[in-house]
């Protein structure tokens, strides 16, 4: 395969991961048979269980835990910031901590971006068995409001295994938070001009059913992806640019008037 000049042959997979003990070995063991990743980073991200110290024994993994639950935004950005000092421009791999064996099947996303076809690649994933199953609004609402500010309507909008380049993260920064961080990075990627290729992955993950907390859990889901179609749309860049001067214009006063504006109690 011939690399663009600029371009890693590299790959670093992160897996952002929540007490997932019984997943994690398995998860990053698959990853590591995947040719092109070339290191495997874990965010433990508040674990309650031994989720960090299952993937250290797992071996030649990189860990990095946070000491307090902070989303799966911010493991994402915490593990591609880990990343850059393991190799520096390498293409970005996201995995999902529960995929166990299957993730060796992500080695499909990894060719179009590293060809330089793609910035960046998103699995989809075959029909899971869904006992009970959810509702799809989550997804609708995800699908119908990237289409509608990009004229792109995604098949799983919501799936987080996903492959892409250094600058094509590091031009989403900073990602949008909680649940809404895929349709964030859709969004993000394509209105700077890039492409995204959706490409077929024989994955198998734990899916949620309709009890009171899965329920709950869509609930979140839905907010945080509206939040991040409102933030992405005409009237949100209007508001973060507004917000922007504002803040600039805000260190202006503060810089002029020095110490008496801490005289005054700010």
């Amino acid at each position: 395969m011939s690399v663009p000049v600029g371009r890693s042959e590299e790959v670093v997979a992160i897996v952002p991961a929540k007490d997932e003990e019984e997943r994690i070995a398995g998860t990053v063991a698959a990853l590591q048979r995947i040719p092109a990743v070339t290191h495997v980073v874990v965010v433990d991200d508040g674990s309650a269980d031994q989720t960090a110290a299952v993937a250290e024994w797992a071996g030649g993994v990189d860990v990095v835990r946070h000491a307090r639950n902070r989303g799966k935004a911010a493991a994402m950005e915490t593990g591609a910031a880990r990343a850059a000092e393991l190799a520096p421009g390498a293409a970005l791999l996201f995995a999902d901590a529960d995929l166990q064996d299957s993730a060796e099947n992500l080695a499909p996303l990894v060719a179009p971006v590293l060809a330089g076809a793609a910035d960046m690649t998103i699995a989809v994933l075959p029909p899971q068995d869904r006992p009970g199953g959810g509702f799809g609004i989550v997804v609708r609402t995800a699908r119908e409001g990237i289409a509608r500010l990009t004229g792109w309507a995604p098949q799983q909008p919501l799936s987080g295994q996903r492959c892409l380049s250094r600058a094509a993260f590091d031009r989403s920064l900073p990602l949008a938070p909680g649940w809404g961080v895929e349709v964030g990075l859709t969004l993000d990627v394509l209105r700077r001009g890039g492409t995204i290729q959706e490409v077929p992955c024989e994955l198998r993950h734990r899916v949620t059913g309709r009890d009171l907390a899965s329920q709950l859990h869509r609930a979140r889901q839905l907010a945080d992806v509206t939040r991040a179609l409102a933030d992405r749309s005409p009237v949100g860049d209007r508001l973060q640019q507004t917000r922007g001067r504002v803040l600039q214009a805000r260190g202006r006063v503060r810089r002029s008037l020095g110490r008496e504006w801490n005289q005054l109690g700010d």
